[in-house]
């Protein structure tokens, strides 16, 4: 391996030592603290549509949108099977490292909501389905993983990955974070337990 090569692999192998290290929480909270303008920072909390303005305003329900997907071993669900339970959609993609970084907080919250009331939608933007198997699989994440079969609908068309958006009971917005975050934290599994109280199933 030439100094090229070496040079322009070396950032990447450090961020992948540093994430994948017990220096990953010191390393995220500095990030935090002092670089909130990248997108990394604790998720906003999300709030129910009916009490108070949504993070972000996306004009109503997601689910009169089409968003029709199949799990990695080829089942099809569509968003709005969920309907009647809060939804948690996370856009990433097995070639992201900000979306790498990430899931373990996501897979920490995961295994600490009602699975009744809450849906966790991990929708993958790989164009191979075998290398997001490959990388959950190696991972061991339990959270469930799809693959997008069309194109993206508001309010989930964002420019970014990691993207994510937290629905209500009803379909309605209740936030969204562009960019890579921290959602194993009490407020936001307070948040999404005080949203999931509307839930229906």
């Amino acid at each position: 391996m030439n100094r090229k090569t070496l040079t322009s692999w070396l950032p990447l192998a450090l961020f992948a030592l540093v994430m994948l290290s017990p220096l990953r929480p010191i390393v995220l909270g500095g990030l935090q603290r002092g670089l909130l303008a990248t997108g990394l920072m604790k998720a906003d909390v999300p709030v129910a549509p009916a009490n108070e303005m949504p993070v972000v305003l996306t004009g109503g329900s997601a689910y009169p949108h089409n968003l029709p997907m199949t799990t990695l071993d080829g089942k099809a669900l569509n968003l709005s099977d969920l309907k009647g339970k809060v939804v948690f959609v996370n856009l990433w993609a097995s070639w992201c490292p900000p979306c790498r970084a990430e899931m373990p907080g996501i897979e920490a919250l995961y295994k600490k909501v009602d699975h009744s009331k809450v849906a966790f939608v991990m929708l993958s933007l790989d164009d191979d389905v075998a290398k997001a198997q490959k990388f959950v699989k190696a991972q061991g994440y339990t959270f469930p993983v799809y693959m997008r079969t069309g194109d993206l609908p508001a309010p989930f068309d964002s420019n970014s990955i990691p993207s994510t958006v937290i629905l209500g009971p009803d379909g309605q917005v209740a936030a969204r974070h562009d960019g890579m975050a921290e959602y194993d934290t009490p407020e936001f599994l307070a948040a999404l337990d005080k949203l999931a109280k509307g839930a229906t199933r």
